[in-house]
């Protein structure tokens, strides 16, 4: 199996077009073998020479949900500069929102997905933990999303669908055939000196996620493309031992 990574994993070690490309031929090195852009700007011109010049294709992206409602037309042009289809949302905070709020929104994600269609490109939507507050007929706003949002692709996120307390493998199958893009991220418990419990993220294989288990039913789910994502990789000391512990991991484990 070949596996991905998102670059929102090294944020701070792309800042840079040179640091961009050195981080992707290190990334290829290591043996990813592609990579999701998140972490910096789209732009086509420079994602297109480092994608080149790295050998590493980008599959997908994450970009404001102000560029892609109005300036639709042009990230779609910067995309197909690296011949990029997918366009990926990162984030909607529904804490905040009250019930009418939510459902709201959730129709707003299907309009983008139509008018991204319409230009020739795909709409993806990553979730966090927020997906799974319950609405008042006892779905999850996640749940109304696969139900109303058909035109809507899903980067299903491992870490959040454990955060938020649901079965990984029963929103695998939920979701499948809308999946070819997830992003693997372990989940990890520890304590603070107060003997207070604290998630955190960590390589792949050094968290409690099972993914011996979830990565064949993501398979058999249609997924395509495996991104590890690490979203605190950057700030620790030596950002790519990070990352590198879980390439390695999935290596080992799913050849």
């Amino acid at each position: 199996m070949e596996f991905g990574i998102n670059l929102y994993s090294l944020a701070g070690q792309i800042k840079t077009e040179e640091d961009f490309l050195n981080t992707l031929l290190r990334l290829k090195e290591m043996g990813y073998s592609y990579v999701q852009l998140s972490g910096r700007p789209v732009d086509g011109e420079i994602a297109k020479r480092v994608s080149e010049k790295a050998g590493m294709p980008i599959v997908l992206t994450h970009s404001p949900i102000a560029r892609i409602k109005d300036d639709t037309e042009n990230l779609v042009k910067d995309h197909a500069s690296f011949n990029c289809v997918r366009v990926g949302l990162g984030y909607v905070n529904y804490a905040s929102m009250t019930n009418d709020e939510r459902i709201a929104q959730i129709k707003e994600l299907q309009k983008l997905a139509e008018k991204l269609n319409s230009y020739g490109a795909k709409f993806y939507y990553h979730n966090h933990h927020y997906e799974f507050i319950k609405l008042d007929d006892g779905k999850t706003i996640y749940d109304h999303i696969i139900l109303q949002c058909p035109d809507v692709n899903l980067i299903m996120d491992t870490y959040w669908l454990q955060t938020g307390g649901v079965d990984i493998v029963e929103y695998v199958n939920k979701a499948k055939g809308r999946i070819d893009c997830v992003h693997l991220k372990d989940y990890r418990v520890t304590f603070d000196a107060e003997g207070k419990f604290q998630a955190k993220f960590a390589p792949i294989g050094d968290g409690n996620i099972n993914f011996k288990k979830i990565i064949p039913e993501m398979v058999k789910a249609g997924v395509k493309y495996f991104l590890v994502e690490q979203d605190d990789a950057t700030v620790y000391d030596d950002p790519f031992e990070q990352v590198e512990r879980s390439i390695k991991y999935l290596k080992e484990n799913f050849n």
